[in-house]
This record gives structure tokens, C-alpha cells and sequence, in this order.
């Protein structure tokens, strides 16, 4: 990653982890560039997460909806999630992308990489576009993760994104990009 500025950074003296679970929380205790020494927790629970923008045959936008407990509602997201230790981001977002809608992507195209949490978490997003897809098996074997597959026109997303429906940033970020880099129309 690139320094925006020509400043010191933190150095790790030592790290452990505090809570290892379906989360993994771990203190670190770092030198500021000032000499303080402090302790700093950061959120390592997963190499990197991939996400999918697929479109439909009939060009609509492929969304998933599910419900996210710590909002308590169902929200429209992405196809994706976490990558497995030592798999490739573009594997993740295949593998998740097929788990969640019965369908492999067949053209898959980076869009973006962003941190979603840069503060607390070092876990990169990569975002992918995908024009079309082959039938493929989805994976039902997460009792936590019931996904619905929702076909949805750009613009009825656009509506939705202007009157504060769409919370998840994953999605807003890829619509923004998608539209920037021509996959999809401006955004209205």
C-alpha cells in the first residue's frame, strides 16, 4: 500500500490474540513515532473478502438480500464473503458468487480492491464484475447465511440507493466503480 504522506508509521513490538472465534480480535502493542508505547486492537479475521456485481441475461443486476443481525434487517448486498487462508481473491469471489446464486461467473473482472474498515481491520474488499454466468451448485450449509438471489434493474437500485435503502458499502462502492469504469450506466 502506498503512504499518502512522507510520516512515520507504528511499529509492532508484539501481538496476541485476545479472542479467537468466528471473529479473531488481536492486541497489538505498537511504538508510536513519538516513542509511547500502546496497545491497539485489530480485527484479523480473515485474509480478504470478495464480492461479486453480476449481471442477469436480461441485464439486471444479480443482488443478494439477507438479513444482518447486527442491523437487525434484511439488506441487499453482494454475492460474496471471506476467502479461505492461501485462496486467491478472484477464487473467493467465484466460489462465493457459485455458493450463493447456483451460478459460476464466466468473465470475471477486477473493479476494485478497498479496506471497509481501514481503522481497525487490514482485511482488503476486492470487487468483481461479471457479465455472465454457467449454471453451477449453490452451497446451503451456513445456518447463519440465508441468501436470497434478487434480480433488480439498475435504476430501481439507483432509486433505492437515493432514499437510504442501500446501507451495505460493498454494493455502493461497486455500483460507483461498475459506472465509472463503463460496466453500468451513471449513476442517476
Amino acid at each position: 500500500m502506498m503512504a499518502l504522506m512522507d510520516e512515520p508509521g507504528w511499529e509492532l513490538l508484539s501481538k496476541r490474540d485476545i479472542h479467537r472465534g468466528y471473529v479473531t480480535l488481536t492486541e497489538h502493542e505498537v511504538m508510536l513515532p513519538n516513542g509511547d508505547v500502546t496497545r491497539y486492537e485489530v480485527d484479523e479475521s480473515v485474509p480478504c473478502g470478495a464480492a461479486v456485481l453480476g449481471l442477469t441475461e436480461d441485464g439486471k443486476l444479480r443482488l443478494a438480500q439477507e438479513y444482518r443481525y447486527p442491523v437487525g434487517a434484511w439488506i441487499y448486498d453482494l454475492p460474496g464473503g471471506a476467502a479461505n487462508n492461501g485462496e486467491n481473491p478472484a477464487d473467493a469471489a467465484r466460489r462465493e458468487y457459485e455458493e450463493e446464486t447456483g451460478l459460476r461467473p464466466v468473465d470475471l473482472v477486477h473493479l476494485h480492491t478497498f479496506y471497509q474498515n481501514p481503522s481497525r481491520s487490514p482485511t482488503p474488499i476486492h470487487l468483481y464484475f461479471c457479465r455472465s454466468a454457467t449454471p453451477g451448485t449453490p452451497i446451503d450449509d451456513d445456518p447463519q447465511e440465508v441468501v436470497r438471489t434478487v434480480a433488480m434493474s439498475v435504476s430501481a437500485l439507483d432509486e433505492r440507493i437515493s432514499t437510504g435503502e442501500i446501507v451495505d458499502p460493498v454494493l455502493l462502492i461497486s455500483r460507483l466503480i461498475a459506472a465509472q469504469k463503463g460496466f453500468l450506466p451513471d449513476i442517476c
